[in-house]
């Protein structure tokens, strides 16, 4: 049975670290995806020495670098660790589509209108994220609404040394997301339960090989960051520690917000650009002056 209504989870960074998707962290340090290959590495000499020989010679001095990096922030995450926490909150709430919005039945406001985005170019279907979630007449579904983060203070370590400063920074952003991965498995198997028997490896997890989606507010499919201010009514994420600047970025950081979807054919997209028809819908049901929302999606007119 689906266990609604809103769950926090706060984690210490062990807990939270196996979750990491490597890639995108040695990303941040401008190298190519084959080197996070180095995370999955046992640690010992031996294997060491093995991983980088596998690459070609003139690719073996950035393969250092990558090693060095990786054993640093180990080597920082274990110093963190007893003192910093990852937390996550996630409301599961009844829901329906209608349209190109997403009616959500909460105990204490009410019916509350979710408001997206459609598709307007490219091959058809034109797709919304409604569309992944049941329609009136088909009973009632549920959608998670979600936001995790880090400790504000681990944003501030270090801001007299660059390098530590930058490793810190890094490190929380891929926690704020592994807590994410970590919650979001929580509540296929458990939470909501609709994929109690899944048995993932955290590389299958970063494959996104399990039901459903976890779009995340900024992202290609929910472009608008304006949606964290109805996300931060609807999660409580600042008993988190999250708040919203006048822009509605969150602080920390080193914060992600958004959306869970069970549908087993959901999957990501790109809303792309949109017409000024769609931007004045929109805005209209979002409650919210047209040119104020033009400011979030600017990159999408």
């Amino acid at each position: 049975m689906v266990q609604l209504g809103i769950h926090q989870r706060h984690y210490p960074l062990h807990s939270v670290a196996p979750y990491i998707n490597w890639v995108y962290f040695f990303h941040a340090w401008g190298f190519a995806p084959k080197f996070a290959t180095v995370a999955a590495q046992c640690g010992c000499e031996a294997c060491r020495k093995q991983w980088i020989t596998q690459f070609p010679i003139a690719e073996q001095p950035k393969a250092n670098e990558a090693q060095k990096l990786w054993k640093e922030a180990q080597r920082m995450l274990n110093l963190l660790d007893a003192q910093y926490h990852v937390h996550g909150c996630v409301n599961l709430i009844e829901c329906n589509a209608r349209g190109n919005d997403i009616l959500l039945y909460t105990p204490d406001r009410g019916t509350v209108r979710f408001p997206l985005l459609r598709q307007q170019s490219g091959t058809p279907p034109y797709l919304c994220l409604s569309d992944f979630i049941r329609p009136e007449s088909c009973g009632k579904d549920v959608i998670g609404l979600f936001a995790t983060t880090v400790d504000e203070e681990m944003e501030r370590l270090y801001e007299g040394e660059d390098y530590k400063h930058l490793l810190v920074q890094t490190l929380a952003d891929r926690l704020a997301e592994a807590m994410a991965e970590k919650l979001h498995e929580e509540v296929r198997k458990e939470l909501w339960g609709f994929a109690p028997d899944e048995n993932l490896t955290t590389q299958e997890m970063n494959d996104e090989r399990f039901q459903g989606i976890r779009p995340a507010v900024g992202y290609p499919s929910l472009p608008d960051i304006s949606i964290n201010r109805l996300l931060a009514e609807l999660t409580q994420m600042e008993s988190l520690g999250i708040h919203l600047t006048e822009n509605a970025m969150m602080k920390p950081h080193a914060s992600v917000s958004g959306l869970m979807m069970a549908h087993p054919k959901s999957r990501y997209f790109s809303i792309g650009k949109i017409g000024d028809d769609q931007l004045q819908d929109y805005a209209q049901r979002r409650e919210c002056d047209t040119n104020e929302i033009r400011k979030f999606l600017l990159n999408n007119l």
